[in-house]
């Protein structure tokens, strides 16, 4: 329960797990990777400002949303470190997120309009196939095995 006297009170990274439902090891790779931050006690301890619990929380939301991690820590970046973000932090933030996302779901609503059209192909990969070789773009490059690269 936080009271008067420990609402600026440092939690322990056992703390931070316990209320927000992370993994200490979570925690600590979220550390490592510069989107949550802590201050060590004089036993080499860690400690985070209570604000993590949101930034832990903002993590969550976004990366079930499929914002790469790389993403949500650019987006960190931009937030101030000295204080939890709010929800008109949050706005900015999920109205940048919001075109990549709608983009996202309009190649996920092609994909399983095209997927069962490719059931029966079975090779993915002739002339026909909508999904791994869309207007036979593969075989403008001469014989053989030629496979996209990934975006």
């Amino acid at each position: 329960m936080i009271t008067k006297e420990n609402v600026h009170k440092p939690l322990t990274v056992g703390e931070v797990a316990a209320r927000s439902g992370v993994a200490v090891t979570a925690l600590h790779f979220y550390e490592s990777k510069g989107l949550i931050k802590s201050q060590r006690n004089a036993g080499n301890q860690r400690r985070y400002p209570r604000a993590v619990l949101r930034r832990v929380a903002l993590i969550k939301v976004a990366q079930r949303l499929g914002i790469p991690l790389a993403e949500i820590g650019e987006a960190l970046k931009r937030l101030p470190e000295d204080r939890a973000p709010t929800a008109a932090d949050w706005k900015v933030l999920s109205e940048q997120w919001r075109q990549e996302l709608d983009e996202r779901i309009n190649q996920l609503t092609l994909l399983r309009d095209r997927l069962t059209g490719c059931i029966g192909c079975g090779c993915l990969s002739m002339e026909a196939c909508p999904l791994r070789n869309q207007g036979d773009v593969l075989g403008e490059q001469g014989p053989g095995a030629h496979f996209p690269v990934e975006p």
